[in-house]
């Protein structure tokens, strides 16, 4: 299991469509992917958890990754929260 800390810069929070583009860009890993927040741990392939979540901007959030591609998904994941998710 590999893990890193990553604070959300989105300004409306993990809302509809940047829960989707992480979950469906995790979707192509084969590794377990969980989003952990102080209140909550959810599934980070599943949108509809990532927005149950209700993950507000400014937010540390934990990747974990665990699996065979762990490393490639977590830089990837990463990678995408720093980006701000395509906002």
């Amino acid at each position: 299991m590999v893990s890193e800390k990553v604070t959300l810069i989105n300004p409306q929070g993990l809302h509809m469509r940047p829960a989707g583009l992480f979950a469906s860009t995790m979707g192509k890993f084969a590794c377990d992917v969980t989003v952990v927040t102080p209140e909550k741990e959810v599934n980070g392939k599943s949108p509809m958890a990532l927005m149950a979540a209700g993950i507000p901007c400014g937010t540390e959030v934990e990747i974990r990754c665990d699996g065979a591609d762990e490393a490639d998904a977590l830089t990837t994941a990463i990678d995408l929260i720093k980006s701000g998710l395509g906002e």
